[in-house]
C-alpha cells in the first residue's frame, strides 16, 4: 500500500518538475539564469485560476480534448511500474492498452484542433497524425521484444522482472531498443529536434499549433497532461536503458527519482546542442527508429 501511495504521489507531483529541469538546463547552456525549477507549477496554477474562452463554432469535442488527454496520461501512469515496483494496475495484455491509450489521447487532440474550423490547426493535426503513424510501430516493436525476453504480456512483469539479468545476454538488442525509444521519447513529447514547444512559427509547429485556441484551465490540463506523458514515457525508457535495482524498496524509489531528473537534464542537453530538424527529415528519423527496433526484434528471435 505504501508503494502504491508513493507511485501516485510521484505521478501527480513530479511531472512539471521535469519541464523545469529541462528549461533550467537549456538556460545554462545559453548562458542565462533561466526560470525557476518550479516555474511549470506556477504556470499551471495560474492557468487554473483563469477563465476560459470558447468559440461559438466549437462543439463538445473542443472541450473534451484537454480532459481526455489528461485522463489518458493518468491512466497510463497507473499501468507503468516505477522504481522497480509493480504498477497499481497490472494484467496480462496491459501493454496493448498502454499503447492505445496514447492513440486515444492523440485522436481527441487532433479532433479538438479540427473542431475549431481553423486551417492553421488542421495543418498541425495532419502533421501530428502523420508522424504518429511513423512513431507507433517503434513502440509496438519494443513491446514485442520485451514480451519475448520476459515471457510476459504484462508491463509490470516485463519491466521489473528480468531486464537487469537479460542485459548480459541480450545487450545488442536492448541497446538498439533503448536508442529507438529515446528517439520516440523526444518525438512523442514534441521536443527538439522534432518539434519545439516554445516556437510559434507556422512552418515549424506541430503540436503547439493544435492547442493555440485553448485557454485557462483547459490549457492548464494540456500542459499538465504533456508533462505527465513525458514522465510516463521517460519511466518506460529508463526501465530499459537503466534497469538498476538497489535491493532496498525505498532506495529504489530514490534511484528512480534521480534517474528521471538526469533524463530531464539529458533532454535539455540534446535540445541545447541540436537544431530543429527540417520537416522533411522527421519521417526519415522516425522510420530509422522503427528499423532499429525491428533489428532488436530480429536479434531476439535468433
Amino acid at each position: 500500500m505504501t508503494h502504491i501511495l508513493i507511485h501516485i504521489l510521484l505521478v501527480l507531483l513530479m511531472p512539471p518538475l521535469l519541464l523545469g529541469v529541462i528549461g533550467k538546463t537549456k538556460a545554462f547552456f545559453a548562458g542565462r539564469v533561466g526560470a525557476p525549477y518550479l516555474q511549470p507549477y506556477y504556470d499551471i496554477w495560474k492557468l487554473m485560476r483563469k477563465g476560459s474562452v470558447f468559440s461559438e463554432t466549437t462543439t463538445w469535442l473542443f472541450r473534451a480534448g484537454p480532459i481526455v488527454t489528461l485522463s489518458v496520461a493518468v491512466t497510463a501512469s497507473l499501468l507503468i511500474p516505477l522504481g522497480n515496483h509493480s504498477a497499481p494496475f497490472s494484467f496480462a495484455g496491459d501493454m496493448i492498452l498502454f499503447a492505445y491509450l496514447f492513440g486515444l489521447a492523440r485522436f481527441f487532440t487532433v479532433a479538438a484542433a479540427l473542431d475549431t474550423g481553423s486551417s492553421f490547426e488542421g495543418m498541425g493535426g495532419a502533421r501530428e497524425a502523420t508522424f504518429s503513424c511513423l512513431a507507433e510501430p517503434t513502440l509496438f516493436f519494443a513491446l514485442v521484444v520485451l514480451a519475448r525476453l520476459s515471457g510476459s504480456l504484462s508491463l509490470s512483469t516485463m519491466l521489473t522482472g528480468s531486464i537487469t539479468t537479460l542485459w548480459p545476454d541480450s545487450a545488442p538488442s536492448l541497446i538498439l531498443l533503448a536508442g529507438s525509444l529515446f528517439i520516440i521519447l523526444l518525438a512523442e513529447n514534441c521536443r527538439v529536434p522534432f518539434d519545439d514547444p516554445n516556437t510559434h512559427l507556422e512552418l515549424t509547429m506541430i503540436h503547439e499549433v493544435m492547442v493555440l485556441d485553448h485557454s485557462g484551465p483547459a490549457f492548464g490540463y494540456i500542459l499538465y497532461g504533456a508533462a505527465m506523458k513525458l514522465f510516463v514515457l521517460g519511466a518506460f525508457f529508463l526501465h530499459i536503458a537503466f534497469p538498476f535495482k538497489a535491493g532496498d524498496p525505498f532506495l529504489d524509489w530514490g534511484v528512480f527519482i534521480i534517474a528521471m531528473l538526469l533524463l530531464a537534464v539529458v533532454i535539455g542537453i540534446v535540445e541545447s546542442i541540436m537544431a530543429r530538424l527540417r520537416m522533411v527529415r522527421i519521417p526519415q528519423i522516425l522510420v530509422a527508429s522503427t528499423i532499429l527496433a525491428a533489428f532488436a526484434l530480429v536479434l531476439v528471435l535468433r
